[in-house]
Order: structure tokens, then C-alpha cells, then sequence
């Protein structure tokens, strides 16, 4: 008969309390955030629809939606990274580059093209082609593989 140290038990418990509890924390922020986002959006259309008259007003308007939008789908990355970890006790490091590549992707909407300078845009662009690549060789590594059996 195997014994658990009441530590280890403890230690156990208190990742499984964390976890949820930060879960809830982002359900939570998650549903704050799309409730503000269409707060932020129907208001804006109210507000300054008569006003944009270029395609840069355009431009600037749907890139802050977008930009709402990656950030709740990013909360949802993370919710489904803790479920993971929920479940099998473990961090995907796909999962991880999904959420890195959410992040920069909304970074790279909301640059402002024309006074940025170029060693920042070309450090975001090898940024994100890294962790496309990154993404690309580890599924490589795991194509075929069945979760289960998949190393750490």
C-alpha cells in the first residue's frame, strides 16, 4: 500500500484550488471584456460614424476592433491552456506559442505603421516569425502521436 505524504497531498490540492481560481478569474475578465467591447463598439458607431470620411478613419476604427477581438480570443487560449493543465497535469508547449502568436498578432494590429521605426517593425516580424516556426517544428515533433504519449 502506497502512502501520500499529506505535503504532497497539500501541494496537490493547492494547484487544484489555483487552478480553478484563475479560471474563474478569466471567465470572469472574459465576460467583462465582450461586454465592454460591445459597449465600446455601439457607442463608437453612435459616436463617429458620421465623422470617419477616409479609409485611414476606417482603418483605425475596425483595427481597434480587431484589436478587442484577439484579446478576448487570447483569454480563451488561456482558458483552454488551464483546462489542459486541469486535466492532464501538464503545459503544451503549443498551446503556449497559440497564445504568444494571439499576442503579438494583436501587437502587430495596433502598430501604427507610419511612426514606427523599422528596427522595431523587423524585431515584431522576426518575433512572430520564430514563434510561427517554433509552432511548426513542434507539431512536426508530435504529428501522429496520441496526446497520451506525447513527451512533456
Amino acid at each position: 500500500m502506497r502512502t501520500t505524504f499529506s505535503g504532497e497531498r497539500l501541494a496537490k490540492g493547492f494547484a487544484v484550488a489555483a487552478v480553478i481560481a484563475v479560471g474563474v478569474l478569466l471567465v470572469l475578465a472574459i465576460v467583462i471584456a465582450i461586454a465592454i467591447l460591445y459597449v465600446l463598439f455601439f457607442n463608437g458607431v453612435r459616436d463617429q460614424l458620421a465623422t470617419i470620411d477616409t479609409v485611414e478613419g476606417v482603418q483605425a476604427a475596425v483595427q481597434q476592433v480587431f484589436a478587442g477581438v484577439l484579446l478576448v480570443l487570447l483569454g480563451l487560449e488561456l482558458i483552454e491552456m488551464l483546462r489542459f493543465y486541469f486535466v492532464q497535469h501538464r503545459i503544451r508547449i503549443e498551446m503556449v506559442l497559440i497564445v504568444a502568436m494571439i499576442a503579438v498578432g494583436r501587437h502587430i494590429v495596433q502598430i501604427d505603421l507610419e511612426h514606427t521605426a523599422a528596427p522595431a517593425l523587423l524585431g515584431v516580424a522576426a518575433l512572430m516569425f520564430a514563434l510561427a516556426a517554433s509552432y511548426f517544428l513542434v507539431k512536426g515533433t508530435h504529428r501522429g502521436a496520441p496526446l497520451d504519449e506525447r513527451k512533456p
